[in-house]
């Protein structure tokens, strides 16, 4: 019981409280967001609405006293600095890791109707050679064939499966935003409706059970796939035909 209670406290010492503009909580943004940087991390956080005198580490809103912007929404800048919470250094990585390019890149991932809601604020430095792959390829790959392999033809091992009407993976390399798809996939239809996310997606409507037998799915998972998907080619789609 006392090693219990000892990892409860030292959990709570690596957490967090950020405070966000409440439109940024209520689009759901700090739900796929805080979550990733947790995962990277090990640094807990909790999202409370931004307010004045509100007690956190970090603050994120278009006018925070010091902060540096770091995304855009509609005409909006949004900027983020430290907080008066006492875990400044932790507060730090935050920041850093928002500012980062993988960061940059988890913000723009956020496409809840397939439409990105937010961007790189101007003069902020993205890099966009690649994507920023950092999961198991090989784990990916097991995963995409038990879990993506019902509907979709992910490599060699499946080639005969999947659905017809359905791309595969290598036909969804092809895309510009192919990242974006798989990095945000259980956000663009028809995945909502029998995909969880556990601390990101919420539960499933009672009233409206979920079509076919459910998906669960956590965040290394997608990044595992996500790291497969990059290790294949685009499919070759040749040049259409010309006649004379």
């Amino acid at each position: 019981m006392l090693m219990l209670a000892a990892a409860g406290a030292e959990a709570e010492e690596r957490r967090i409280t950020v405070a966000a503009s409440p439109e940024l909580i209520d689009s759901g943004l700090l739900k796929h967001m805080l979550p990733r940087f947790s995962l990277k991390t090990g640094i807990r956080t909790t999202p409370v609405p931004l307010e004045p005198g509100v007690q956190a580490e970090v603050l994120i809103g278009p006018a925070v006293d010091g902060g540096r912007p770091v995304f855009r929404g509609a005409e909006t800048v949004y900027l983020a600095g430290p907080g008066a919470g006492p875990k400044q250094a932790l507060a730090g990585r935050f920041l850093d890791w928002l500012a980062s390019n993988i960061g940059q890149r988890t913000v723009a991932a956020f496409a809840p109707d397939g439409k990105p809601l937010y961007e790189p604020a101007a003069g902020t430095k993205v890099e966009i050679k690649g994507p920023a792959v950092t999961g198991d390829a090989l784990a990916g790959e097991r995963l995409a064939l038990v879990n993506c392999g019902r509907c979709h033809v992910v490599g060699e091992k499946n080639r005969m499966g999947g659905i017809g009407s359905t791309p595969s993976f290598a036909m969804l390399r092809t895309l510009g935003d192919w990242e974006r798809r798989f990095r945000a996939f259980f956000t663009l239809n028809p995945h909502p409706a029998f995909t969880q996310v556990p601390g990101v997606t919420p539960p499933f409507d009672k009233a409206r059970p979920p079509p076919i037998a459910p998906l669960e799915i956590t965040l290394a998972d997608i990044d595992a796939i996500l790291a497969y998907a990059a290790s294949l080619a685009p499919a070759d789609l040749a040049e259409p035909l010309k006649y004379e």
